[in-house]
């Protein structure tokens, strides 16, 4: 509170005299922006943190991708395992509407996960399943 105080004495301060400058001698057209807006600029830093909240999740979330194997899948969930034996991570997704499935998504399947994670929520826009790999065929005699 003390801070936000401070910041606007500070702004009305500065306000103040460039609010009589500007009115006693105006700019002209063909120049720069008039000193009043750089006078200004201080305020915008007394944001309040829910202004600052705000912003920051009105930026575009970045897409990411993994991969692995299918270990359960449901119409709202993917769950897949990354890596094997003792490395081996369990990564969950949830699945919406406008998710993608290209291929056969199902347990035991290798997929590609396109996805989105806002905090700990992953949420998968695109799925694609690998083509099962062909059986080896025996050449013994």
């Amino acid at each position: 509170m003390r801070n936000l105080t401070k910041a606007v004495a500070v702004a009305a301060i500065l306000a103040f005299p460039v609010a009589s400058f500007a009115a006693q001698a105006p700019a002209p057209a063909a120049k720069a922006p008039a000193p009043a807006t750089k006078a200004q600029a201080p305020a915008p830093a007394a944001k309040a943190p829910a202004a600052e909240k705000a912003e920051k999740s009105s930026k575009k979330v970045a897409t990411k991708s993994a991969s692995g194997t299918v270990k359960s899948v449901s119409d709202t969930s993917l769950v897949i395992t990354k890596g094997s034996g003792k490395s081996a991570k369990d990564e969950t997704f949830v699945v919406n509407a406008s998710t993608t499935k290209t291929g056969t998504v199902e347990a035991g399947a290798h997929v590609s996960v396109h996805y989105t994670q806002e905090g700990t929520t992953m949420t998968a826009t695109a799925i694609t399943a690998a083509a099962p790999k062909a059986a080896k065929k025996s050449s013994k005699k």
